[in-house]
């Protein structure tokens, strides 16, 4: 059931007042004395932030206990300083007007942190891959979450929703897992979702990943409320609350009407700019990701990212051993790679794409390019192509899509499509 739901015209955005109504009628008085835990996206999701934490502490305000919680996966975590910054608010604030609310990090690498809602066997996770299942996946699935859950009466999710690269659209109980659970989901969805590949998930409701994920969190003890964001840009064009998988559905349609931007050909060059929010390789890969359907077979796809000088601070020795390749190279050598986590395996083939192997040669569809500060040396050991980010100027690609080259100077959240 949805609750409460506004949504502005296309190419419009809501006011404020119009998304505090909604947060409102679909939260204000339902939890009345109850120890509540938000959870929020840090930030690498394009969302006005600081404006909703303060309505959503002021339309709950008769909770017994009110705890914000980062759903980190596994990207790092925040300083206290960090943590105000966020959701926009000052150190005195915090101490004063904010002294009741918790902002707390998630902690995916800390055993004591977690707790297990039990675990998916072998036969269920054959059911819930379907033809995308394949040997390299677990035997199963502990279903471990931040303990955090099970010490509050309720959860709120508070998240926008876009196409993604390994769930099909993102939001919803994807803040739960793997948004604050254990390794074993995060290992266990992100490879599932290389085996299903980007272009066989991405933009997609219904795909192995979002099943498991589902199946997760119907295993979560509490209740669950979802708050479904559409963003433009920095701002909203959606809000809908209610049932978690009802709201994320109806969220899901809107996305796919709204974030997805169609083209009348593929290109054989695409500049893909990477925004400042991408501070990692880890989560810059959206910008191959997203823009991976419009490279014509042999073009090449360059993410411009000019600040980058990480690739990822908690895989970065896994990325290293193994570096990018196509899912056929790793399932060729399976024996070679299987003792690396699964994760950071995923996101290595998610970034260099489809492919073929011939003759035991890999055959990349896409060259990529990384234009950053991760040097030459390190990217040709990556398996990644390098150009200067100096000596690239973006006027070279703009005004020039009937030639075949696409800039595009903020990528990441819209996916790209030829018609």
């Amino acid at each position: 059931m949805i609750d409460a739901r506004v949504v502005a015209p296309q190419g419009e955005t809501l006011t404020h007042d119009q998304i505090l109504a909604a947060l409102t009628e679909g939260l204000g008085g339902r939890f009345t004395a109850q120890r509540v835990l938000v959870l929020i996206p840090d930030h690498t999701r394009s969302l006005p932030l600081p404006q909703l934490f303060r309505m959503l502490v002021d339309v709950l305000y008769d909770v017994s206990e009110l705890n914000f919680m980062v759903a980190l996966g596994t990207h790092p975590g925040y300083s206290d300083d960090g943590l105000n910054k966020l959701v926009g608010i000052t150190t005195e604030e915090r101490a004063t007007t904010y002294r009741h609310v918790g902002l707390l990090n998630h902690s995916w690498s800390d055993p004591s942190a977690l707790t297990s809602l039990g675990v998916i066997e072998q036969d269920e996770i054959r059911e819930l891959a379907g033809p995308s299942y394949h040997e390299s996946l677990p035997d199963e699935v502990n279903i471990r979450i931040n303990k955090a859950v099970c010490e509050h009466d309720v959860v709120i999710i508070v998240g926008p929703t876009f196409p993604h690269e390994v769930v099909g659209f993102s939001g919803g109980a994807k803040y739960l897992f793997p948004g604050i659970s254990g390794p074993d989901m995060i290992n266990a969805t992100h490879w599932l979702g290389a085996l299903a590949t980007v272009l066989g998930t991405i933009g997609i409701q219904d795909t192995p990943v979002r099943a498991m994920i589902h199946a997760a969190a119907r295993r979560v003890p509490i209740p669950v409320t979802l708050a479904a964001l559409i963003a433009q840009g920095h701002d909203l064009s959606g809000a809908l609350v209610g049932d978690l998988y009802e709201t994320w559905d109806a969220a899901a349609r809107i996305s796919s009407e709204r974030h997805i931007k169609w083209c009348d050909r593929p290109y054989k060059s695409v500049l893909s700019g990477c925004p400042p929010m991408y501070d990692e390789l880890w989560t810059a890969g959206k910008c191959m990701y997203k823009m991976e359907s419009v490279v014509e077979a042999g073009g090449e796809l360059i993410i411009y990212a000019p600040h980058l000088d990480v690739v990822s601070h908690e895989h970065g020795k896994h990325i290293a051993e193994a570096g990018y390749h196509i899912l056929p190279y790793f399932l060729a050598d399976w024996d070679r790679y299987k003792h690396l986590p699964l994760g950071a395996l995923a996101h290595c083939t998610h970034v260099r794409g489809s492919g073929v192997m011939e003759n035991g040669i890999e055959r990349p569809n896409v060259r990529l390019t990384l234009a950053s500060k991760i040097g030459p040396e390190e990217c040709a050991r990556l398996n990644l192509g390098y150009r200067d980010p100096a000596v690239i100027n973006p006027a070279d690609w703009m005004g020039r899509e009937n030639e075949g080259y696409l800039y595009v100077p903020r990528a990441g959240e819209m996916l790209y499509k030829v018609k």
